[in-house]
């Protein structure tokens, strides 16, 4: 048998530890999973501390992403995924904030986390304060809005195409044209119903089925 990388033993006192941190408003294990909400101020020293201290060794953040909860007066979880390659083990670090209020940036910790953040910023606009490098990664320069807040039109607001006679990129209203789409509805392949060797497992179908047409004498075989 092979043994689970985190016992529940383990957990419980890798949660016990990381509650008994400053700025610690909840922690838990959920799936599995070792999860703690953590306070906005004093964010940075905290991550520090998760990084450097030998009891959780947390060399490395997998990752940095955004959750939207729009009925929220604070809408946004931040998510931390932290990884200890040294000790074997996850933790997930939650904090909340809303469209304005910024998120102290941990690359002065993690300097990967610079990505993860511009990413934030440009999927949610999550504003993160001491970022240096805070502007879109996944979207175009000039793109409005934020793709993945729940409230933005699944139609975007304008598309970009590049315009051979300007020799420029041109954005436009979003439309959406069918002009190019083939539907092909009398495709021979919707209309099978039945498959030669079927009548052997549902001979319902069989009974159902109509019989097909002799071919006339002399007809030429296809």
């Amino acid at each position: 048998m092979v043994e689970a990388a985190h016992p529940p033993e383990k957990l419980q006192v890798l949660v016990r530890a990381v509650a008994a941190l400053p700025g610690i408003r909840e922690a838990r294990i959920d799936r599995d999973e070792p999860v703690v909400h953590a306070a906005r101020d004093g964010l940075v020293a905290l991550m520090r501390t998760l990084r450097d201290d030998p009891r959780f060794a947390f060399e490395q953040v997998m990752d940095i992403c955004g959750v939207d909860w729009p009925e929220r007066t604070e809408r946004f979880d931040v998510v931390y995924n932290l990884l200890s390659v040294s000790l074997n083990q996850r933790l997930r670090v939650i904090v909340v904030t809303d469209e304005t209020t910024p998120v102290a940036s941990v690359c002065s910790v993690w300097p990967a986390a610079t990505w993860w953040e511009r990413e934030a910023w440009d999927m949610f606009g999550i504003v993160f304060s001491g970022q240096p490098d805070l502007r879109r990664i996944l979207t175009d320069y000039g793109f409005e809005g934020h793709p993945l807040r729940k409230d933005f039109p699944l139609t975007g607001y304008v598309e970009v195409r590049w315009d051979d006679e300007r020799k420029a990129v041109v954005y436009e209203p979003v439309k959406l044209t069918q002009d190019w789409r083939s539907f092909d509805f009398l495709s021979p392949w919707e209309g099978v119903t039945q498959l030669p060797g079927d009548e052997k497992v549902y001979p319902e179908r069989a009974a159902q089925a109509k019989p097909t047409a002799a071919a006339p004498p002399g007809a030429p075989k296809v």
